[in-house]
C-alpha cells in the first residue's frame, strides 16, 4: 500500500470543540500507526469568522493535546498553500477540468456540477414548483467504519457560487486530490455528502480514497450532538481547568474506539499501537465528564511528586494561597497528602487551602451533622491537653496516644476523628487525617482547636 495519507481540515471559528478534537485525533492516530502523514489543512475561506486570533485557539489547543502534524501551518510541506484562501489558482485549474469534461453549467450566475443520468421535473410542495432531477446511478461506499453505504443524488449541486467563492463539496474533493490524501477519517455527520464528493472524484477521473465515517459525540445528557454551547465541549476550558492533556486525549480516544480489552487509561504509545479501523464502533459515544475527571486523577496520582507541584505551585500562587518563597519542605509535604485525592489542578487550592491559611470556610452542613451525633467541643476538650503534652507531634504519636485514650474513655479511636477534622479544616473529608495533623504542626491543630472549643 502507498504511504497513508490523512488530513484535519477545520474551519477556524475560535473555537476548538471536542468533535473537532476527537476527528483531529483519530486522524493522527491512523497517521502515527500506520507511519503515515498527518496534514492539518485549514478551510479559511469564511472571511468574517475565520481570524488570526481564532487560528490561534485552533493550533494551540492541537500542539496543547500533543497532536503533531506533518505538514500544515507553521511546518510548510510539499503540497502546499495549506490554507484554502491561497488555494485559488489550484480550484479554478480543477473546473476547467470539469468545464472541459462538459460536467458543468452555469444558472442564477452560479456554476454548478451536472450528473450523469436521465432527467424529469417533479413538483416540490415545499417551494411549490417544478424541480428538474436526475436519476443517477447510486453511488456504492465502502466505508471502512460503517461497511457499504449505497446513496443515489437526486438533483445537481453548485460548484461555484454567484459571488465567485467555491463552496465545500467542490474545494474538499479538489485539495484530498492535490495533497494525495488516502484517507479521510470524519465525523457520522458528513456520511450524506460522501456521494457527492464520490461524483466529483470521477469526474475528475480520481480514484476515491477510503472513506472512514466515525460515531457522533452525544451531549452529556440528553438526546443531540455535542455542540460548542454544551458544558465539557471545548478543550482550552479544559486546560484552563487544570486537566493534564495526557488525560484529555486518552479520554477522547475512547470517545467512540475500543481497545478490546475493557482498559480506559492507555498511554499514547499503546493507543497508537492498537488504533485501527475495526476498533472504532458504530454506535454514537456519550461524553461524560465524570469519567473524564476520574481518568484526569487517575494521572493526576502517576505524576512525581516534583512535577505535581512544579504544576500546582503557579495555581497556589494565584490564589494567593502560597507566596513566590513558600517553605519548600512545608510545600511537598501537603501536596503530598494532597495528590491522591485531587481530581484537576484546578481543584487544588480549594482542596488544600487550609494548610496555608487560617482563615478557610467551614462547611455548616458538617458542623450541623457533628452537632447531632454529640457535643464536638466536649470531644475535643477532652484530647486537647493530651494533644498539648505531646513531645513529637508525628503521625504516630497522634495514634498512640488517640487510642490509649479511647481505650480509657471505652470509645473507638476513630469516635474523636471527624470532630478533630472539622475543627483543623473545616472539611468533613480529605487526606487521612493523622498525616495531615502532622503536616500542620502542633501550634497550627493547638490552636485551631482552642479557636473551635472557644
Amino acid at each position: 500500500m502507498s504511504e497513508v495519507r490523512v488530513r484535519f481540515a477545520p474551519s477556524p471559528t475560535g473555537f476548538f470543540h471536542i468533535g473537532s478534537a476527537r476527528t483531529a485525533l483519530f486522524n493522527w492516530l491512523y497517521a502515527r500507526h500506520t507511519g503515515g502523514r498527518f496534514i492539518l489543512r485549514i478551510e479559511d475561506t469564511d472571511k468574517e469568522r475565520n481570524t488570526e486570533e481564532a487560528l490561534r485557539v485552533l493550533i494551540d489547543g492541537m500542539r496543547w493535546l500533543g497532536l503533531d502534524w506533518d505538514e500544515g501551518p507553521e511546518v510548510g510541506g510539499d503540497y502546499g498553500p495549506y490554507f484554502q484562501s491561497e488555494r485559488q489558482k489550484i480550484y479554478d485549474e480543477y473546473l476547467q477540468r470539469l468545464v472541459g469534461a462538459g460536467r458543468t453549467y452555469e444558472k442564477d450566475g452560479a456554476i454548478w456540477f451536472q450528473l450523469e443520468g436521465e432527467r424529469y421535473t417533479e413538483y416540490d410542495d415545499y417551494k411549490k414548483a417544478e424541480i428538474e432531477k436526475v436519476r443517477a446511478a447510486p453511488v456504492v461506499i465502502d466505508d471502512a467504519v460503517r461497511g457499504r453505504v449505497e446513496r443515489a443524488e437526486e438533483r445537481d449541486f453548485v460548484l461555484v457560487r454567484a459571488d465567485g467563492s467555491p463552496v465545500f463539496h467542490f474545494v474538499n474533493v479538489v485539495d484530498d486530490i492535490a495533497m494525495g490524501i488516502t484517507h479521510v477519517i470524519r465525523g457520522e455527520d458528513h456520511l450524506s455528502n460522501t456521494s457527492k464528493h464520490v461524483e466529483l472524484f470521477r469526474a475528475l477521473e480520481v480514484e476515491p480514497p477510503i472513506f472512514a465515517h466515525i460515531p457522533l459525540i452525544l451531549k452529556e445528557s440528553g438526546p443531540g450532538k455535542m455542540s460548542k454551547r454544551d458544558a465539557g465541549a471545548l478543550i482550552d476550558n479544559y486546560e484552563e481547568r487544570g486537566f493534564l492533556p495526557a488525560a484529555v486525549r486518552n479520554y477522547i480516544a475512547l470517545l467512540g474506539w475500543n481497545p478490546k480489552d475493557d482498559r480506559e487509561k492507555l498511554d499514547i504509545d499503546e493507543i497508537i499501537d492498537l488504533f485501527d479501523f475495526p476498533g472504532i464502533n458504530k454506535g454514537n459515544a456519550r461524553f461524560d465528564e465524570r469519567k473524564l475527571s476520574a481518568l484526569n486523577a487517575e494521572y493526576l496520582r502517576e505524576l512525581n511528586l516534583e512535577s505535581f507541584a512544579f504544576l500546582v505551585r503557579p495555581r497556589l500562587h494565584l490564589a494567593g494561597l502560597v507566596a513566590e518563597d513558600v517553605d519548600e519542605d512545608y510545600l511537598q509535604a501537603v501536596l503530598r497528602l494532597c495528590q491522591p485525592k485531587a481530581r484537576s489542578l484546578d481543584d487544588l487550592a480549594e482542596l488544600c487551602d487550609y494548610f496555608f491559611s487560617d482563615t478557610y470556610t467551614m462547611d455548616a452542613k458538617q458542623g450541623e451533622k457533628l452537632e447531632k451525633k454529640g457535643d464536638p467541643k466536649a470531644l475535643l476538650g477532652e484530647i486537647l491537653p493530651l494533644l498539648e503534652a505531646l513531645d513529637s507531634f508525628d503521625a504516630g504519636s497522634l495514634q498512640s496516644m488517640l487510642e490509649a485514650h479511647a481505650v480509657v474513655k471505652e470509645q473507638k479511636i476513630f469516635a474523636y476523628f471527624p470532630a478533630l477534622r472539622y475543627a483543623v479544616s473545616g472539611r468533613a473529608g480529605g487526606p487521612d487525617l493523622l498525616p495531615l495533623l502532622a503536616v500542620l504542626g502542633s501550634d497550627r491543630v493547638l490552636a485551631r482547636i482552642q479557636a473551635f472549643i472557644a
